[in-house]
């Protein structure tokens, strides 16, 4: 029996929603955004990305960088929901 894929918990939940509301915010369809991720190295699919937007599949460390980056902002804005929902505190500080 081929192990269990892990459930993807809040902190993943905020962060596709974050990832999706700034690409519609920035006026990037899927297509777009993938092919701009795609040409910073990492391959995506438009299918990858939507399933990381419905949280069907998991966003590792490496897709979420390019991703912000195709997104034209720092990682860690696309993590800020994600540590509020989780109550850590200092958030913002460097």
């Amino acid at each position: 029996m081929p192990p269990r894929p892990l459930a993807i918990g809040p902190a993943g939940h905020a962060a596709a929603h974050a990832i999706e509301r700034t690409r519609i915010a920035r006026g990037y369809s899927q297509r777009q955004l993938a092919a701009r991720v795609t040409a910073l190295g990492r391959p995506m699919t438009f299918t990858a990305l939507s399933r990381i937007e419905r949280t069907v599949r998991r966003c590792d460390i490496d897709d979420l960088v390019a991703i912000a980056t195709a997104l034209g902002i720092a990682p860690r804005m696309l993590l800020v929901d994600a540590l509020a929902c989780s109550g850590v505190a200092g958030l913002g500080e460097t």
